[in-house]
């Protein structure tokens, strides 16, 4: 996510025509989806996730796929929502791999083909709340990060995760023209982490992420504003201490390492009580947690005014 203050939605205009690592045919068959049976019913957001069904209540409305696709906060491709899909279009997202290693007792390097066939894909409909106070529904399809995690064994010193965004200044013009200290940096507690919710997200509509949606693979922390989910990930790195994050090194006073969505933790700049759905006309009021109360046990005797 970026600093900048909210801005109105884009038109529903088609976008540029998607730019796919994976046809859609070759995506589905590696991730397990092949018919409508796989796509799972909602249920509320309080009942915690598990391989059969997302997590967003019934009254939510899914995106738009045309909004959600070209209405993107990707600094790396510039400031401007609107433009991001087409100074991504021609992001190469293959070959791609992912490290794992740090505190663990089996590091290991994944392709992205590795991560599709190793890892059984699920689909999940999630809220995403930005720290801007806009919002969207979105059907991810990925696996949860605890699954990959439990592959390379955390060492009992292990207790955060840190997330490094790929580094490549010759396709993302804003890692030239922004002097910020890339690449993106993210990071999580290891409870966090291990969390049913959270999602190594490999999809989106049923389809490959594209370059503007954080592909090839992105984290999706659904309780977190969206800036703590991590896109076009290269790196995971088990640690002993807290990890340098990139928003909350510039602006440690604007953005706290956790980023749990709390209305009644205002931003600087804006009030948070509210969010403003694209796609939707007027606002709506901003749940604790993006309404996934099943996550307050990891916060128990935290203060989350202190810790914002």
């Amino acid at each position: 996510m970026n600093t900048e203050s909210p801005t109105p939605p884009p038109n529903q205009e088609p976008i540029t025509p998607k730019q796919l690592y994976l046809t859609r045919r070759k995506f589905l068959e590696a991730a397990g989806i092949f018919s409508a049976s796989a796509i799972l019913a909602a249920c509320m957001g309080s009942t915690p996730a598990s391989p059969s069904g997302p997590v967003t209540p019934e009254t939510d409305t899914e995106t738009p796929k045309n909004l959600a696709t070209s209405y993107n906060n990707y600094y790396e491709f510039g400031t401007s929502k609107s433009s991001v899909a087409e100074r991504a279009a021609n992001f190469q997202m293959q070959p791609w791999q992912v490290e794992v290693g740090g505190l663990v007792k089996h590091p290991q390097t994944f392709s992205i083909e590795d991560l599709l066939v190793n890892f059984k894909q699920e689909q999940r409909v999630y809220r995403m709340r930005c720290v801007e106070a806009w919002s969207m529904v979105l059907p991810w399809t990925g696996f949860p990060l605890a699954k990959l995690l439990e592959a390379v064994v955390p060492l009992p010193e292990a207790k955060f995760v840190a997330f490094q965004s790929v580094y490549r200044p010759e396709e993302m013009p804003g890692q030239v023209r922004l002097d910020f200290p890339w690449p993106y940096l993210e990071g999580l507690r290891l409870d966090e982490a291990q969390h049913p919710l959270t999602l190594l997200a490999t999809g989106l509509y049923e389809e490959p992420l594209t370059p503007q949606n954080g592909g090839p693979i992105r984290l999706v922390v659904p309780w977190k504003y969206g800036f703590k989910s991590a896109k076009a990930l290269v790196k995971i790195t088990l640690q002993a201490d807290q990890p340098v994050t990139f928003w909350n090194a510039i602006a440690p006073q604007e953005y706290g390492f956790y980023a749990n969505v709390n209305p009644a933790v205002d931003h600087p700049r804006w009030s948070q009580s509210e969010e403003r759905r694209i796609g939707e006309i007027g606002s709506r009021a901003t749940l604790l947690f993006n309404g996934y109360n099943e996550v307050a046990p990891l916060y128990e005797g935290m203060n989350l005014t202190v810790n914002f």
